[in-house]
């Protein structure tokens, strides 16, 4: 997993968007925005005991497997467009790259973009109430795990959601966390 701070233009969405000069951003980062990151064996999800404890411990009793490619989803570019519209969702976003890769871009606490680049093996949490947005990358595929907790929801709530209860209650924990970096993985 790589993260750095992301130029943003309107160029091609697939493309890295480095800034100039580049600058990365480390784990300890991203947790302090309420990211969390794993990396584990993508080539035994069935059996990898790291990934059952994540389960158990966060509550994650669904899962689903998602391809994303132009050759297996309909309306493959009218899908990533959606992605790609910045949004918050009630509960947390759990993707685990299992094939292939994909950017996840964060808003950080100035409002800029900070473009994380998952890839086969990295296990991501996003927190409830996050901006944010997907895309794929050049290669235009990627298969990732989608994790829940009890029946999947995945409604996404386009900016503006200020007054979101999950917006709101991300701002709170943002503020009252500040300086105080939660563990990274």
């Amino acid at each position: 997993m790589e993260a750095w701070v992301m130029e943003d233009n309107n160029q091609d969405s697939r493309l890295p968007h480095y800034g100039s000069p580049n600058k990365f951003v480390s784990l300890d980062q991203l947790a302090e925005l309420g990211v969390l990151y794993w990396k584990l064996n993508p080539n035994d999800y069935e059996n990898d005991e790291e990934l059952r404890k994540i389960r158990e411990e966060r509550g994650y009793n669904y899962m689903d497997l998602l391809d994303l490619c132009p050759e297996k989803v309909e309306n493959y570019e009218e899908k990533l467009k959606n992605f790609y519209t910045e949004h918050i969702h009630q509960d947390e976003e759990i993707r685990y790259c299992l094939e292939g890769s994909g950017y996840f871009d964060v808003r950080d606490k100035d409002n800029g973009w900070i473009r994380i680049w998952i890839k086969a093996g990295d296990l991501i949490i996003l927190p409830a109430g996050i901006y944010h947005r997907f895309t794929l990358d050049t290669s235009n595929y990627v298969k990732l795990m989608r994790l829940f907790m009890g029946e999947p929801v995945w409604a996404a709530y386009n900016r503006p959601q200020e007054d979101h209860p999950a917006r709101q209650e991300y701002v709170k924990s943002f503020a009252e966390k500040k300086g105080m970096p939660l563990e990274a993985h």
